[in-house]
């Protein structure tokens, strides 16, 4: 298995080099030249397997030779051990043909422990096989930095950066990257917005010899391991609602495309996806993109859901690489367009192509808040921001015999006062985490200016 860039003029890579490496050298991101393909049967067989023994099954066909079939396991079995729920990520009824996937029960409360955990394992093994050490620097609207740091807190071989727009994202988001007491780790509240945190880190991996210097290596969903990892759960949720023999869709809140992107993996393996819904929160700009053929920013709006505060959705270059027939000539023109002048026009055949496996919806701040209270009321779950709009949009696009599977990104204690605003519920963390607002915090507040960034990573890293 090999890894090709999104541009085109990078060098291939195996998993192992495409999962250190992160940002190709040629600013795309990487992808498998082939994806494997599972057959209905293949796809039958999961169904009722462990979550850990599902994400074996889809994840190795991807890694090659970087990893032993009793390593990937080891890091599959590591990685999942400390989840709060048994089935990882269990399905819940919401409706009749809409169910909520719960992807939260991880040791962050988000999604992104799904990924960021297997590949703190990976990480762990790759880095031993080759004796380095590594700088992994990584920007978050919120869930991606605590996961990360989560991930590889204490490791002796990393040293964690993590970018966080200062006053952008919640109370507890912050705390969960700012309360590790670990030497390796590193909070950095930037002055500015989650879009100029991913720019500096882009930058970052644009300026090779700091690059090669510090060893950067991402962790952002730029990584096509963390899209990989995602992979795993529609094969589960889609054989619980009775796939490969009847179709499923799915609606995913996003914000930078690494989740739903993972939806498309899934569907170009086999599995009988109808539909892959887009759900935006007032920061619209995909949903924008697929109703009239341009990607144009427009400025972020700080909300209540901050994680799709973006305008910049990194992934979506992976989304315009496969619409444009994997060439990568025209992807480097469009993303040197969004650069250069702030968007950037869809042809009609690609966005033919995207309209075909993406539909779209957005909701506003009062209609998330309105959704939270009524789902509360009519189901019993208590949804958090992200997740409300995700199950707004998804409600609006069910459509019968099809199941609908909506994505419940994080657990809404993770966001106490938006669902305390809705419902007058005030939700609690986990008992392992109830002490986390006394714990003391470590964070340093930092420009948005890549010099002053690239000039502290190297006075703090262990050399």
């Amino acid at each position: 298995m090999r890894y090709i860039s999104t541009r085109g003029q990078a060098p291939v890579l195996t998993f192992g080099e495409a999962m250190l490496t992160g940002l190709a050298r040629d600013g795309g991101l990487y992808v498998p030249q082939t994806i494997p393909s599972f057959s209905a049967e293949e796809i039958a067989a999961l169904a009722g397997l462990p979550y850990e023994e599902v994400a074996f099954r889809v994840m190795f066909p991807f890694v090659g030779e970087t990893f032993t079939e009793e390593e990937l396991r080891g890091a599959i079995a590591r990685a999942y051990a400390g989840f709060g729920h048994l089935a990882r990520a269990p399905l819940v009824q919401l409706d009749a043909g809409h169910f909520l996937l719960e992807l939260f029960h991880g040791p962050t409360l988000a999604f992104k422990d799904f990924a960021m955990q297997i590949i703190g394992q990976l990480f762990q093994l790759a880095l031993a096989k080759e004796g380095k050490r590594i700088t992994i620097v990584g920007a978050t609207s919120g869930d991606t930095g605590s996961a990360a740091i989560e991930a590889f807190r204490g490791l002796d071989n990393v040293d964690v950066f993590i970018l966080f727009p200062h006053g952008r994202v919640s109370e507890v988001q912050r705390r969960q990257m700012t309360t590790p007491a670990e030497e390796n780790v590193h909070a950095l509240a930037l002055d500015g917005t989650f879009d100029d945190c991913q720019n500096r880190l882009k930058d970052m991996f644009n300026h090779f010899d700091f690059r090669d210097e510090v060893g950067l290596a991402g962790v952002n969903s730029i990584n096509w391991a963390r899209v990989l990892a995602q992979v795993v759960y529609y094969f589960t949720a889609a054989t619980a609602v009775g796939a490969p023999h009847r179709k499923v869709s799915f609606t995913v809140p996003t914000g930078n495309f690494g989740d739903i992107f993972a939806g498309f993996i899934a569907k170009e393996m086999g599995l009988p996806i109808e539909q892959l819904v887009i759900a935006t929160n007032q920061n619209d700009i995909l949903h924008r993109c697929l109703t009239t053929g341009r990607y144009e920013m427009d400025g972020v709006k700080p909300s209540i859901s901050p994680s799709m505060d973006i305008q910049i959705s990194s992934n979506f270059e992976r989304a315009l690489f496969w619409a444009y027939g994997k060439d990568g000539a025209a992807v480097a023109q469009l993303m040197d367009e969004l650069k250069t002048k702030g968007g950037f026009a869809v042809s009609q055949g690609a966005l033919q192509a995207l309209r075909e496996t993406y539909v779209s919806g957005r909701v506003s701040e009062e209609e998330t808040s309105q959704t939270i209270t009524e789902e509360l009321k009519r189901s019993g779950e208590l949804l958090c921001p992200h997740s409300a709009v995700g199950v707004r949009v998804g409600a609006a696009h069910v459509a019968a015999p099809v199941p609908m599977v909506t994505l419940a990104t994080a657990h809404p204690a993770k966001f106490p006062d938006a669902v305390e605003a809705a419902t007058g519920i005030r939700p609690g963390l986990p008992p392992r985490m109830a002490d986390l607002f006394e714990r003391a915090e470590r964070v340093t507040r930092v420009p948005n200016d890549l010099a002053a960034l690239e000039a502290l990573i190297q006075e703090r890293r262990r050399k």
